[in-house]
């Protein structure tokens, strides 16, 4: 469905801007002790997407201490995937009830899935995100979904609708970007807050490592389900690596500088190229961020071998610098450090967000989810285009990757060459909208 350019203007003013950076509130400290009392009503869980960060996060959702939960429905593209996520929570005992009527193979299984929960996770390639948060909020559940939530124009503009719906409907949203559930980032941010290292002026943000997983097209396979199957390397369903592994870098330089990208200019590229593995995305990209009053942020994520990795999120103040779980002055003296416990922050998400639900008090991701997710976006669109991006004007084109009604015979938006091989996107030629 398109919205009106002038729908598109709108969406995101200051407000939902300010908002939509996750900074403070809920984010910031451990959840206060609410009067009410919880309720101990069963909360029905399904999962869309059951490949591994699905299953992982459907164990953490069985996990949360004290909560009458169960799954009740699965769904994924593909029948073993199913079959795995469910074997491997067969051992909880009396939190799973999945018969085969309720597990549901294909494209189109996450609608059926919808009639049987109250909460959703979902955790399918990214590009199906938007589309399958908007039919959730639509039916009134409440969702846990993974990051990103967007891989274009189009699908964080669908987001940000249905996360003013969502609040709408009082239903509780958890974005898989858990850095916001992990004590020594919601410390190191409180003493930001607090002045100890001024203002923040600048940082540098990286997720640099040596590779990624690919699956060889097996006998059979058509090329949209190779294509599905085989998700990372196609943009329209991953949105390249700079959206679907290093947006958890830029969510955090959001987050402290409490604030989204004016712009974004970078350069990018594939480097290795493994014969037998053609792949449409980069395997690096370098950004530079500029947010409001002139912080630059500098981002790099790299996928190849060789050279250091280092993930991690570092910020220049004017009176120190900060490292998470760290602040010293620049003379090298330690200002604070963090020396507390540290909880499983995948198991957080998963707490609070039942926590929440049971209580009825307010929890909705899907602002700073979203705009993290599109930060992650402009990035791969300077990359691809060579060209400086402003994030209102990106937000606001007609830029969308998935195709409509999309089955299994559909032609994906990208197809190989005679020699295998897919095109990449390339400044001298790559088209936005």
């Amino acid at each position: 469905m398109q919205r009106t350019d002038t729908a598109t203007r709108t969406i995101l003013n200051r407000r939902d801007a300010l908002r939509a950076a996750g900074a403070v509130g809920a984010a910031l400290a451990v959840p206060a002790v609410h009067a009410q009392s919880p309720s101990t009503d069963l909360i029905r869980v399904g999962l869309i997407g059951a490949g591994g960060r699905g299953t992982g996060a459907l164990q953490q959702a069985l996990s949360v201490p004290g909560s009458n939960v169960k799954v009740t429905a699965v769904a994924d593209a593909f029948d073993n995937r199913i079959k795995g996520a469910l074997k491997a929570v067969e051992g909880m005992e009396g939190k799973v009830d999945v018969p085969e009527d309720r597990q549901f193979k294909g494209l189109d299984g996450y609608q059926k899935v919808l009639d049987h929960c109250d909460l959703v996770i979902l955790a399918t390639p990214p590009g199906f995100r938007p589309f399958h948060f908007e039919a959730a909020i639509k039916a009134g559940k409440h969702v846990f979904m993974e990051k990103p939530v967007c891989v274009d124009s189009f699908g964080a503009r669908l987001c940000l609708e249905a996360a003013k719906l969502a609040d709408e409907k009082k239903l509780k949203v958890v974005v898989g970007l858990q850095r916001h559930y992990d004590s020594v980032y919601r410390a190191t941010l409180e003493k930001v807050r607090e002045g100890l290292a001024g203002d923040i002026i600048g940082g540098q943000v990286y997720w640099n490592g040596s590779g990624i997983w690919y699956r060889k097209r097996e006998e059979g396979q058509n090329e949209m389900q190779f294509q599905v199957n085989n998700w990372y390397h196609f943009n329209w369903l991953c949105g390249d690596h700079i959206c679907e592994q290093h947006v958890h870098n830029i969510d955090v330089a959001n987050w402290f500088l409490d604030a989204l990208p004016v712009s974004a200019y970078g350069v990018g590229g594939r480097q290795q190229r493994t014969p037998g593995q053609p792949s449409e995305i980069y395997d690096h990209h370098a950004v530079n961020f500029t947010y409001p009053n002139g912080v630059h942020i500098a981002s790099q994520c790299k996928q190849f071998p060789g050279g250091d990795n280092r993930v991690n999120e570092e910020f220049q103040g004017t009176k120190g610098y900060v490292r998470i779980g760290e602040i010293t002055d620049y003379a090298g003296k330690v200002l604070w450090k963090y020396e507390g416990p540290r909880p499983n922050a995948y198991q957080v998400e998963h707490d609070e967000l039942h926590d929440a639900i049971r209580r009825d008090v307010p929890l909705n991701n899907a602002y700073y989810g979203t705009t993290s997710s599109f930060s992650a976006v402009l990035g791969r669109m300077a990359t691809y285009s060579g060209k400086v991006q402003n994030f209102e004007k990106a937000l606001a084109l007609p830029y969308r990757t998935m195709p409509e009604n999309i089955t299994w015979e559909s032609t994906p938006p990208v197809v190989p060459d005679a020699e295998g091989n897919y095109p990449l996107p390339m400044p001298a030629s790559f088209k936005i909208a």
